[in-house]
């Protein structure tokens, strides 16, 4: 009985709390004392960071709206431009995070949290990267803010950390590149697949598609060549030897595409016997 009563109390207290602290948040809010929303701020987003709590952050950002432009200039405005950024970044806005965290390298390029700033800014454009399938204007976006901090930052203390994620940027470039070519190569638009397999060897030489993608040039040119008019046969059977003995310079004997490669190489220098 004595539990029961204890327990009631306690809710009620922390109701009554509760109130008082929402009373309190919502007073200072509307009241024109900037010092106080400083304060406020300051101990909100501080709440927020050790209890990882997004509604706590998103109260700390409602009174950091209103004074952070007050404060633009003055002394504090470097600490409240880092926590409005940083704000943003908690809650998981990516953009506006990384454009507020750019304004602070901007502004303030001597502070101590400048590092932080610029490759939480990177970090942001990176989270906003989308899968490779779709249009990847954020992804480069994403390599260059990280390229930027790594330049500027050769020892850093995010470095490992950058350039992962430029890694796995620049493996889903590679993979969007490789699949717009496999397409042509699929859809039996063997010359735009050859151009595309040409252009994706070059600009991505350590690619992990790399040999699926001298497979399918070859291929693409075989296929090209066989379905020919006679008297363009020649010439592209060639061009495609040519390829093929491009893949068997980089990939032996056991390699994944041996088999299927071997095999359309055999019927080629049939056909250019007859020649």
């Amino acid at each position: 009985m004595f539990l029961q009563r204890m327990k009631k109390v306690l809710l009620l207290l922390g109701v009554f709390l509760m109130l008082a602290s929402c009373s309190e948040y919502q007073k200072v809010l509307k009241s024109d004392d900037a010092g106080k929303k400083y304060a406020l701020a300051e101990e909100l987003y501080n709440q927020a960071i050790v209890e990882n709590s997004k509604s706590t952050f998103r109260k700390a950002l409602r009174v950091l709206e209103q004074i952070v432009p007050q404060y633009r200039g003055k002394p504090q405005g470097e600490k409240l431009s880092f926590l409005y950024a940083d704000t943003y970044y908690q809650l998981g806005d990516n953009q506006i995070a990384g454009y507020q965290f750019e304004r602070f390298v901007a502004s303030y390029p001597k502070s101590d949290k400048a590092e932080e700033a610029s490759f939480k800014s990177a970090k942001s454009y990176f989270a906003d990267s989308p899968r490779f399938d779709l249009d990847q204007a954020e992804t480069v976006k994403a390599i260059g803010e990280l390229q930027k901090y790594i330049d500027k930052y050769p020892n850093g203390e995010f470095l490992d950390q950058a350039n992962q994620y430029v890694a796995e940027l620049r493996v889903k470039l590679e993979k969007k590149a490789y699949e717009i070519a496999k397409q042509y190569h699929h859809t039996e638009n063997y010359k735009s697949a050859i151009v595309a397999f040409n252009n994706f060897i070059t600009e991505y030489p350590g690619s992990p598609f790399r040999e699926a993608a001298f497979y399918y040039r070859f291929d693409s040119a075989y296929e090209l060549a066989i379905n020919s008019y006679e008297v363009l046969m020649q010439e592209r059977l060639n061009t495609a030897k040519g390829f093929y003995t491009n893949y068997k310079k980089y990939y032996p004997e056991g390699s994944e595409y041996y088999e299927q490669i071997q095999a359309n190489y055999q019927d080629l220098e049939s056909r250019l016997q007859n020649f």
